[in-house]
């Protein structure tokens, strides 16, 4: 399976409180039709920069800070815009056409995101933690085992745990992901990514999850790992 092909794969699907970021606009956030286009373009120059990545760290779902405005697994839009102060987006897309996908109008977004852009701190720990190791950027893949974005009915700048027939679906696209960029390491973000991962026979490694204080646990685990 070639990017462009696993890209329009990850177009083609469509859920229940399921935002899709490579193919759906949201007309009360989005900057509007363009914006899945953004999205697409960004994840495909994001593979595009890692041919023989070395480590896949994989959280559970995709979340509405991160990557629903930015197309790219725990990487938020602010670090794109240049408006994260620890982290550079060239890390993420080298030499690139920068865009924003969330709408400066909206009256959903407050006043810091309509000047800076969405932010995740999760995206900020991970993002340092691989920076930390001197690790080349484009030596590691950030993914998601549901790589899209639950949210709760009717509230689309929320985040839910993605059910078991949802996680059924993602581990599909992981697969494919592992098929594109074989011999990765799996690292797993969180308890919960590691039980699906290793209920479905793919090895990897657990790390704690970033939130809910768990920043200063996840850094040594990923420091013992990649020692």
């Amino acid at each position: 399976m070639t990017i462009v092909q696993f890209i329009k794969k990850l177009q083609g699907f469509h859920g229940e409180n399921v935002f899709n970021p490579w193919s759906e606009f949201d007309t009360s956030c989005d900057i509007g039709e363009k914006a899945p286009v953004i999205r697409s373009e960004n994840l495909q120059r994001y593979f595009e920069l890692r041919p023989r990545p070395k480590y896949l760290f994989i959280a559970e779902a995709l979340g509405y800070q991160g990557g629903h405005f930015s197309g790219i697994a725990i990487t938020s839009e602010r670090i794109l815009l240049g408006e994260h102060p620890d982290v550079n987006p060239q890390s993420v897309l080298g030499q690139w056409n920068y865009q924003r996908t969330s709408d400066v109008n909206s009256p959903l977004l407050n006043k810091t995101q309509k000047a800076k852009g969405f932010n995740e701190p999760t995206d900020t720990v991970v993002w340092n933690a691989i920076a930390s190791h001197g690790l080349a950027n484009f030596d590691c893949v950030l993914w998601n085992i549901f790589p899209f974005h639950p949210h709760q009915a009717g509230n689309l700048l929320s985040n839910r745990t993605p059910n078991g027939e949802e996680l059924d679906i993602g581990v599909e696209f992981a697969k494919d992901l592992l098929s594109m960029f074989p011999g990765m390491k799996i690292i797993a973000i969180g308890a919960n990514a590691a039980k699906t991962l290793k209920k479905y026979g793919l090895d990897c490694e657990e790390v704690r999850h970033p939130s809910m204080g768990g920043a200063n646990k996840f850094r040594e685990q990923v420091n013992a790992i990649l020692k």
